[in-house]
């Protein structure tokens, strides 16, 4: 492996969705980041016990434990350590957003590249250096 790896950030990805899942993960660690996945808010939480990621994407529509339940739970605990990035494909994202305190947000369906910038922003790039490089389509 590259000696940058070392210092990847990792990416935390909440959704119950197989096929956005793999694709985000994908994506990300074309981007240089490392990937972590969860399928619902119970997995996120048991990861968050053993792993620090940089940021968390997180839908909120998810059996087992929805993505409410789980900041309610990760602000319970006192494990809100990591920006979040909450992915939705209901019309109020935004305001969920909000009432979430989450540091971005993004309406499903999505732009990969402005998935790429927001997480860049909130994580500082894949290695913490800056902006990660624009994927080219």
């Amino acid at each position: 492996m590259a000696p940058h790896r070392a210092r990847e950030r990792t990416v935390l990805v909440v959704d119950d969705d197989p096929d956005i899942l793999q694709t985000l993960a994908l994506c990300l660690s074309s981007e240089g980041y490392g990937v972590l996945m969860a399928a619902n808010g119970q997995e996120a939480l048991d990861v968050l016990k053993r792993e620090k990621p940089a940021c968390i994407l997180l839908d909120l529509m998810m059996p087992v434990m929805d993505g409410w339940q789980f900041v309610s739970e990760i602000d319970q605990r006192g494990l809100r350590r990591a920006p979040l990035l909450i992915l939705s494909a209901d019309r109020a994202v935004q305001g969920h957003a909000a009432k979430l305190h989450a540091d971005a947000y993004l309406a499903k369906p999505f732009d990969l590249d402005e998935l790429l910038g927001k997480v860049s922003q909130l994580t500082g790039g894949p290695d913490g250096q800056g902006q990660a490089h624009k994927r080219s389509a």
